[in-house]
């Protein structure tokens, strides 16, 4: 039996992935729900939160984009602010591996809230050591 997560983080993968109804938004939705029932706090770094913003903005309107962020405090994923801690931690991954800069405020707010990942995104084999990864 998998070990119960202290907390969730979410990138941007996994987010767009269950706002487009992908493959792989069933267990994403699962895992929100299982979350919910099991008072499993989720968080997302506010910089994942622009990014799936940005993209949903190009791909469809602002409008579209407001109202998925909203969707996501709906579901009670917290965003986080991106203190000069937390982007440091950021720093150090970019300088270390050849990752955006986005998914390193991902794996910098899992790592410092020692929580589970999740993303399908292949980027973040990089940090399997440093991060636990739970992969879609």
């Amino acid at each position: 039996m998998p070990r119960k997560p202290k907390t969730l983080v979410l990138d941007s993968w996994a987010v767009l992935a269950y706002l487009g109804d992908e493959s792989s938004a069933h267990e994403i939705a699962d895992l929100i729900a299982n979350a919910h029932e099991n008072r499993v706090p989720m968080f997302m770094s506010v910089v994942n939160a622009g990014e799936v913003w940005y993209i949903l903005a190009r791909e469809f309107s602002e409008a579209k984009a407001d109202s998925a962020l909203a969707d996501l405090n709906g579901l009670g994923i917290e965003l986080i602010e991106a203190d000069w801690l937390l982007t440091r931690l950021a720093g150090t991954f970019k300088a270390r591996y050849r990752m955006s800069y986005a998914d390193c405020f991902a794996a910098a707010l899992a790592k410092d809230r020692k929580s589970d990942l999740l993303t399908g995104d292949k980027e973040f084999e990089q940090v399997e050591g440093e991060v636990s990864i739970r992969w879609l």
